[in-house]
Formats: C-alpha cells, sequence, structure tokens
C-alpha cells in the first residue's frame, strides 16, 4: 500500500447557516485545490454532535453543507463528498489515537478551553476528545495536506505528533508489513489566502460566526442581493480614510477586516486593494465590495436553495461519497488493525 503523495481531507460542521466567513475561510480553499490535489471533503457531523443537536435540524444542515459545498464549486464525480458518520472507520480510528495521544496533550488544547469556558466540568467527553476524532479524519485516508485557518493549527500539530507517536509505538510491525520508517504521513498545513479568519461585520475583534446574535454581524451564502448590499453598507468602519499600505491597518480591527474580505473574493492581496483605495473614503470602498460580494457570493446562495429543495438527491449524493470514502479508508484501516495486533 503505497502512500499518497497529493491528498487533502478537510471538513465543516454542519451546525446552522454557513456564512462568508466559511466560505472564505474554507470552502474557497477547497475549490481551488481540486485542480491540484486529490480532494476528500467531509460534512463532520461526528463533531457536531460533542454539544447537543436537535436530530432534525443536524440532518438538514448536515445536507445544507454538502449542498453549499457543491454550489461553490466542489465537483463530487471527481473528488469525495460525504458526511463522517456513514463511515464507520473514523470512529473506530479515533478510539485507537485517544489510547495514542496523551492527556496533558489535549489538555493543552486551547479550543475546547475557548469552548467550554467556565462550565469545563459539564462539558461532553467528545468536545474534550474532538482533536483526537479530528486526527482519524485525517490519518483514515493518509491526508497529506490539510487546508487550515489559524483556528485549527494547532490542532493539525496535535495530528502530526499522534501520527508520529503511532508510527514510533509500532515502529516494528510497521517495518514488517512493509511500510518503511512510518504508516501515518505528517500532514502538512496548507495555509489559506488573505481572508484565512473572517471578523464580524460589526466587530472586528470577534470571528464572524453564526452564534452571534445580529444578523448584520455575518453575510450568509443564502442571503439574496439585496441583504449582502445593506450588510456591506452597513458593516461598522472607523472615521479614517483608508491607509495606502497594510502597515496603515494595524489597530483598525474593521478596515483591516473589510480589506481582507476584498481581497479575497477578488483573488487579491491586501497591498493591491489599498493601492486602488488608499485615501478614500469607507463609502466608495463599501459601495464596491457591497457589489463585489454579490458578483461572487449570490450565485452560491441561488445554487444552494436549489439543491436544498431536493434533500433526497443530496442523500445521494452523500451516500455515493461515503461508499467512495469506504473503497479508500477501509484498507487503511484494515492495515491499522493488523499493526495493532486486533484478531
Amino acid at each position: 500500500m503505497s502512500m499518497p503523495q497529493n491528498r487533502v481531507f478537510s471538513g465543516v460542521q454542519p451546525s446552522g447557516s454557513l456564512h462568508l466567513g466559511n466560505y472564505l475561510g474554507a470552502i474557497k480553499r477547497f475549490v481551488e485545490l481540486q485542480n491540484s490535489h486529490e480532494c476528500i471533503y467531509c460534512v463532520v457531523d461526528l463533531h457536531a454532535i460533542t454539544v447537543w443537536q436537535d436530530p432534525q435540524e443536524l440532518a438538514e444542515s448536515t445536507r445544507h453543507v454538502a449542498a453549499a459545498y457543491i454550489a461553490c464549486g466542489i465537483d463530487p464525480d471527481k473528488h469525495v463528498v460525504f458526511n463522517q458518520s456513514r463511515v464507520g472507520e473514523h470512529a473506530e480510528l479515533a478510539w485507537i489515537f485517544n489510547c495514542v495521544a496523551r492527556m496533558g496533550w489535549l489538555n493543552r488544547m486551547t479550543q475546547f478551553k475557548d469552548k467550554a469556558g467556565k462550565n469545563r466540568e459539564n462539558a461532553s467527553v467528545g468536545l474534550f476528545a474532538y482533536p483526537t476524532l479530528m486526527a482519524a479524519d485525517i490519518l483514515l485516508y493518509r491526508a497529506t495536506h490539510v487546508p487550515v485557518g489559524d483556528d485549527q493549527k494547532q490542532h493539525l500539530e496535535l495530528c502530526r505528533d499522534i501520527a508520529q507517536k503511532f508510527n514510533t509505538d509500532f515502529a516494528e510491525p510497521i517495518a514488517a508489513a512493509g511500510h518503511g520508517d512510518g504508516f501515518f504521513p505528517l500532514t502538512e498545513p496548507l495555509i489559506a489566502g488573505p481572508a484565512t479568519r473572517v471578523m464580524s461585520l460589526r466587530d472586528g475583534a470577534r470571528k464572524m460566526s453564526k452564534s452571534e446574535p445580529s444578523e448584520m454581524s455575518r453575510i450568509d451564502l443564502t442571503d439574496d442581493a439585496e441583504t449582502i448590499a445593506k450588510k456591506i453598507r452597513k458593516a461598522k468602519t472607523d472615521p479614517d480614510a483608508l491607509p495606502s499600505e497594510t502597515a496603515g491597518l494595524e489597530g483598525r480591527p474593521e478596515a483591516d477586516n473589510l480589506v481582507g474580505i476584498f481581497a479575497a473574493l477578488a483573488d487579491s492581496t491586501a497591498d493591491a486593494v489599498l493601492a486602488t483605495y488608499g485615501g478614500g473614503t469607507f463609502q466608495a470602498f463599501k459601495q464596491d465590495l457591497a457589489e463585489l460580494a454579490v458578483e461572487k457570493v449570490g450565485p452560491i446562495g441561488a445554487e444552494m436553495s436549489r439543491l436544498n429543495a431536493d434533500p433526497a438527491e443530496m442523500d445521494a449524493v452523500l451516500r455515493k461519497g461515503a461508499e467512495r470514502a469506504r473503497v479508500i479508508a477501509a484498507p487503511i484501516y484494515d492495515e491499522v488493525r493488523k499493526i495493532v495486533g486486533f484478531v
């Protein structure tokens, strides 16, 4: 069993409406990677239930994310699109990794501390062990690369630690099976472009989130053209003109956020955006940004609405994708069973 060379794995949680931050921070990059990599894209519904989910809403959200993948340009015929819970090997490998990973490693995960907050003792075991399941998601396919944003870098580092420890712990059976120095790759991060962390339109210090009470804080992928333009026009700014260089964005989080969004939507850079708009007013800049956002995001929402109108078709896409995922995953997990010593 040869090691893959350019295999990408990534996933998005099905928990509520997807927004511009999900698109620019993840899905847009997923689409681009199709041209250079073998891509496996998952709707991570097992991760979603680390906090309680309404079962009907979870099913609908799972289809919603799959529809977003396709509407944004992911081809489910050329690449693999499926939901995690359909491939049982994810959970089985996660248990093995629970026994490889160390408590101290998981205790250092800042995202658990952020999500559990002061209610740590009442957080689910699943929320605490989330990173080992993420490692299983990636390594079940021996993925060589993962597109990550700032908030997932630590989890990918843990994935690499788990892979390295597994390779070391089971070095003898791995070598005996003809896998050389290691069975699992040390997966490399693929850092996205200028908007890896899209912030709220109402508060540049807070990440854009579906949990924010104000709908004006985010652009949902299902927003129509009028709503998108309105949210951009009303986005919070400061009284100063736009700077001519990126250094001038320091200490101006709202301006920095909008420039980053413009650059990402335009497939450009912050420097190029400021070369055009530096010294000008936010009014003119936001007008052009609104038109750009409508042009790029509007068609996604229309296609998502069309796809979401046929749940049976989306289920068929996910079922077919899971079958293809299992063809890759099952032989890899069978090798893991032999390496570990399961009869």
